[in-house]
């Protein structure tokens, strides 16, 4: 759980954006549909993720993890505020999350190599690790130890940290994380949460949005804006790894959804220095989501 100076408490969470090479497109990033019937972004087309749960967060999980001794979860977030295991619970549920929604599993053997579902057999048995996880029937360590696995935090690389606006009834504290796709692991959305999935270029992605053939919602939206500018994943991965995060919470002013950076933002902790060069704000025209400027709206 997440709280600021106003007392509000927010769930924690993490999402995760695959990305995969593509030979007619340079490269691709992977959307699922929610279903629905869900609560939150019913019917949108989202990165897979969800809640960090306890267990995400608990001791014993470390000694399931492949990391470098230099591996500081909380340095890595960019938020030196949060302990060791807070932070840590961060990478953990977006390595939970990927593998109970769309059957991804970022993890393998003590030497770096990926779990391989290329196996009928190897496959069938962590599809069914996979329906009992999401069931809380076991936990990540349970799968760890009967497989002799580790799971990879270091592969998740930190991009953007988002939080639910106060207008929503549910609330959550967001990081979101870039991932490469394993080889040999294709995704399947699990059918429950999420239905329908596609693996989709950025711009076309947001093309099909504006076209109302999927729905993006603000957050999605704005990232996949940012995504479409890199022509390769390399140059995604180089330029991500020295971005500046920090907490981005929509104010509502009007039609508008401001971002941090928006010259009329006025939300004191979490403000950023004006920028109206770059889309600092989000409205929905006709149905659709859609980035404005401040200069050309105001």
């Amino acid at each position: 759980m997440y709280s600021t100076g106003d007392k509000t408490v927010f769930k924690s969470a993490a999402t995760v954006i695959l990305v995969r090479p593509s030979e007619s497109a340079g490269w691709k990033l992977f959307l699922a549909r929610r279903h629905h019937k869900q609560s939150f972004m019913a019917g949108a087309y989202v990165f897979p993720g969800g809640q960090v749960e306890n267990h995400d967060k608990s001791p014993e999980m470390k000694s399931y993890l492949k990391k470098g001794p230099g591996f500081n979860p909380s340095g890595i977030l960019q938020e030196d505020n949060l302990s060791e295991a807070e932070a840590l619970g961060f990478f953990v549920a977006a390595i939970r999350e990927t593998f109970e929604e769309v059957g991804i599993l970022l993890g393998g053997s003590a030497s770096g190599e990926f779990v391989s579902f290329h196996d009928k057999n190897i496959r069938a048995r962590y599809t069914e690790h996979r329906r009992r996880l999401y069931a809380s029937e076991i936990t990540l360590v349970d799968i760890a130890r009967e497989e002799g696995i580790l799971f990879f935090p270091e592969v998740l690389l930190p991009y953007a940290h988002w939080i639910t606006p106060d207008f929503e009834k549910m609330r959550f504290d967001t990081r979101f994380f870039l991932a490469k796709l394993p080889p040999e692991q294709r995704p399947v959305a699990d059918a429950t949460e999420l239905t329908e999935s596609l693996w989709v270029a950025p711009k076309k992605a947001l093309e099909m949005h504006s076209k109302k053939e999927i729905v993006l919602m603000p957050p999605t939206l704005k990232t996949i804006e940012e995504l479409s500018a890199f022509e390769s994943i390399d140059k995604l991965f180089a330029a991500t790894a020295k971005k500046d995060i920090y907490p981005i919470l929509p104010q509502l002013a009007g039609k508008y959804l401001l971002l941090p950076h928006d010259p009329e933002y006025n939300i004191a902790d979490y403000k950023r220095p004006g920028d109206t060069k770059n889309p600092s704000r989000i409205t929905s025209e006709n149905g659709v989501w859609q980035t404005a400027y401040y200069e050309n709206e105001c």
